[in-house]
């Protein structure tokens, strides 16, 4: 049972996204419910829908937060672009600190993915990646750039669920972060050998 006090008014959003991260890190993104969220908030349970409308439209919420973060962590500030490596490990570190947000971002079946201000989250991390696609390469952007932001993409992502599932091999599921920087500088080096 959430502790009494723990909803402040004014940050009832805030106490419902967090009591959702808190709930899909505990029981998994399938058991979640509005009521369980609302419990864990310290709330009503018609609170979270009185806000978001739906389940839905509170992990679209997540979702957008979720992007907005990771767009955070990619950007280097002052106009300048990401190094590739340093993305993909960035990437790959920011599913394992924020596992709920990484299981809802990229779910469009469990929320709403054409609103405005996740489309704009989504839209701001992805080109942030891209760049890094397009410095490492060297290239204009087009479709062989496109290709291989989608590959970096994949394989980074495909790495971080296979480290949140505990399926990689254990010599390789011990270092995090140096395990997903040998696999980005592997991406680089196929990445830079595509467009030249």
């Amino acid at each position: 049972m959430a502790p009494e006090g723990r909803y402040h008014h004014g940050d009832l959003r805030r106490a419902v996204l967090a009591a959702a991260v808190e709930a899909i890190e505990e029981r998994g993104l399938g058991l979640l419910s509005l009521r369980d969220v609302a419990r864990r908030a310290g709330v009503s349970h018609t609170a979270p829908v009185h806000h978001f409308g739906d389940k839905a439209g509170m992990l679209t919420a997540l979702a957008t937060e979720g992007f907005d973060l990771l767009a955070q962590a990619l950007d280097p500030g002052d106009g300048e672009t990401i190094d590739l490596v340093d993305a993909g490990v960035i990437y790959v570190q920011f599913a394992v600190d924020h596992r709920a947000h990484f299981e809802v971002m990229f779910r469009p079946d469990l929320h709403h993915p054409d609103e405005p201000a996740l489309a704009v989250a989504r839209d701001r991390a992805g080109d942030l990646l891209t760049n890094a696609v397009v410095a490492a390469t060297d290239t204009p952007p087009g479709q062989q750039t496109e290709l291989a932001s989608v590959a970096a993409w994949s394989l980074v992502h495909g790495f971080a669920t296979l480290w949140l599932a505990g399926a990689l091999p254990e010599q390789i599921g011990q270092d995090l972060q140096g395990s997903a920087r040998s696999v980005a500088k592997l991406l680089f080096s196929v990445v830079h050998r595509s467009d030249t």
